[in-house]
């Protein structure tokens, strides 16, 4: 399988202080990835840095993605070719519907219109998988929407999109059990969909359960300190960052 994205000794600061040390991370087209840590170990600085967020300073390395080196390209760029980052806290975004909000990021990502017709019947279908309300498409982008309608919003943008790369920043986080299982079936579908690469960035297991996951690895104070398959999951599941922190 060809490198889809090649990080190397990246170093990453945010207002004068280093978050990242020198992390090494391979991603293969098609591959599932699990980043885990401790909080403040630098997880969410990587997903930022890795999508061009400006206020994540790059001090060192490089950062290929299908074998162009997109270290200094701005996010519009990385995003059009093929990136993609959920938020933690996905915003508000008042005046622009969540339709013309995703029809508007699809057609600069692939450079064609898109005939609104078949957005509509495309939309539609992957709303289902997430049972969602049709209605929300008209609504303006997460504006009165609750925790969970949110994180469903970053998923359906992630199957319309259909990106190579999706980094997906704590997408479980503050959901119930039932909200989990119906964005892990949309996190799922993208995966079965496409030849494209996940990473995902999370403190629980519950949205990996329905998912392959390739690699494991494990980020404390901004170094790697351990890479694994899934059993590296179930190692943190039973014992905690305790043993990385030495």
């Amino acid at each position: 399988m060809a490198d889809l994205l090649n990080v190397k000794n990246l170093g990453v600061s945010v207002e004068d202080k280093e978050i990242l040390h020198g992390v090494d991370l391979t991603v293969n087209k098609g591959e599932t990835h699990v980043l885990m840590g401790p909080n403040g170990a630098g997880k969410s600085t990587l997903g930022n840095a890795l999508m061009g967020n400006p206020l994540y300073h790059i001090t060192k390395g490089q950062i290929l993605f299908n074998g162009t080196d997109i270290t200094a390209e701005p996010t519009d760029k990385r995003a059009r070719l093929g990136m993609f980052l959920s938020f933690q806290n996905p915003l508000e975004v008042p005046g622009i519907t969540l339709g013309n909000f995703i029809r508007s990021a699809l057609q600069q990502r692939t450079g064609e219109h898109i005939r609104l017709w078949d957005f509509k019947k495309e939309m539609k279908k992957a709303m289902e998988i997430l049972n969602m309300d049709p209605s929300y498409a008209d609504r303006d982008l997460n504006v009165g929407f609750s925790g969970g309608e949110k994180k469903k919003a970053e998923i359906l943008q992630l199957l319309m999109l259909k990106p190579s790369l999706a980094i997906l920043d704590e997408t479980d986080s503050g959901l119930d059990v039932d909200a989990v299982r119906t964005v892990s079936q949309g996190v799922e579908a993208y995966q079965k969909s496409m030849d494209g690469a996940l990473i995902i960035i999370t403190h629980s297991t519950r949205i990996l359960e329905a998912l392959k996951v390739d690699k494991t690895h494990v980020l404390v104070n901004g170094n790697m300190k351990a890479e694994g398959d899934a059993s590296l999951v179930d190692r943190i599941n039973n014992e905690g960052f305790e043993s990385f922190l030495k």
